[in-house]
């Protein structure tokens, strides 16, 4: 019985229960907050320098160019949100 619930009912263990969740919140931040991250690129006085080195970038650079900017960095953090920087460029390359 535990090998089928396992295998085709769809259990999982505590551990990947946590990370599954862990997942979830990251990703429902970052929806979240991205159109707090894109009105902070619109008021940031460098944010010209900021979308011509984003247009410039490959695809797999530009999140990190988001985090370098500050505008992934949630209110009452230290550190970046890689999900938001994601999001957020997705969102801003829209215009670009």
């Amino acid at each position: 019985m535990a090998v089928i619930g396992f295998t085709w009912g769809g259990w999982v263990t505590g551990g990947t229960s946590r990370k599954n969740s862990a997942t979830e919140t990251s990703f429902g931040v970052a929806t979240a907050l991205t159109p707090y991250c894109v009105e902070k690129s619109k008021a940031d006085p460098l944010s010209a320098a900021v979308m011509t080195e984003l247009k410039a970038a490959g695809s797999y650079a530009r999140d990190g160019i988001v985090e370098k900017a500050g505008w992934a960095t949630p209110l009452g953090t230290d550190q970046p949100n890689r999900d938001l920087a994601r999001s957020c460029q997705i969102e801003i390359s829209k215009t670009l």
